[in-house]
């Protein structure tokens, strides 16, 4: 484990600190950290800045409300910038966006990126803004009931394709599942954070429970 001195920071005492969401990956915004500042990160597990414009330490949410909990704090091969993996608490943003990179200069159209958060905010746009001739939006205009049913049928193709065996086909219908369960989310206001939290916290207690057991079997 590297020490703070063992840090390269610049002539102002600052290092960059790039903030990624632990879960998504997504990066969340750039700020600036001085040893001191990184101190109270480290014990406190939440970041913590140098405002180059105040002159004065920033811990990020104290008066917003959106602490972002540290999860690991890495550096780069010269050491001179930090990534600091996250949970937060809300946006980042202070105009209010999850992220402060939301100013699109330039996409490849052969080359989309993926990710989990954005097929969730297109399948909430079609129930938002509905689109005309959109399954999506056919879904949400049914209901619940519709959204459940779907979600049953689904589950039952995944049992069947994996108890076949069939690995390529198991893997389309657990996509399928994974859809539906997102539009239900949707339906019932239910967030990505939301279940990534839950599944957080099963992780630690799973760990919890690990650790006892060891203990218990050790004597």
């Amino acid at each position: 484990m590297l020490q703070i001195n063992e840090l390269k920071f610049n002539q102002d005492g600052l290092i960059p600190a790039i903030v990624m969401n632990a879960a998504t990956k997504k990066v969340l915004m750039l700020a600036y950290m001085n040893a001191e500042s990184l101190k109270i990160s480290m014990e406190k597990e939440l970041t913590c800045f140098w405002s180059r414009s105040r002159q004065e330490l920033w811990l990020k949410g104290e008066t917003s409300g959106n602490y972002q909990h540290i999860v690991s704090i890495k550096t780069d091969c010269d050491r001179d910038t930090l990534l600091i993996s996250v949970v937060p608490d809300g946006p980042a943003c202070h105009f209010g966006t999850e992220s402060c990179f939301e100013g699109n200069v330039f996409e490849s159209e052969n080359r989309g990126e993926f990710s989990y958060q954005a097929l969730f905010e297109l399948i909430e746009g079609r129930k938002t803004n509905p689109k005309e001739g959109s399954y999506t939006t056919y879904l949400f205009d049914k209901g619940l009931d519709k959204i459940l049913k779907k979600v049953g049928e689904e589950s039952t193709e995944v049992i069947i394709a994996a108890k076949a065996e069939d690995k390529k086909e198991t893997i389309y219908e657990i996509a399928d599942l994974a859809y539906h369960v997102m539009v239900l989310m949707i339906e019932a206001g239910i967030s990505l954070d939301d279940i990534t939290k839950e599944l957080a916290s099963r992780h630690v207690i799973d760990h919890k429970v690990k650790q006892e057991k060891m203990t218990s079997d050790e004597n």
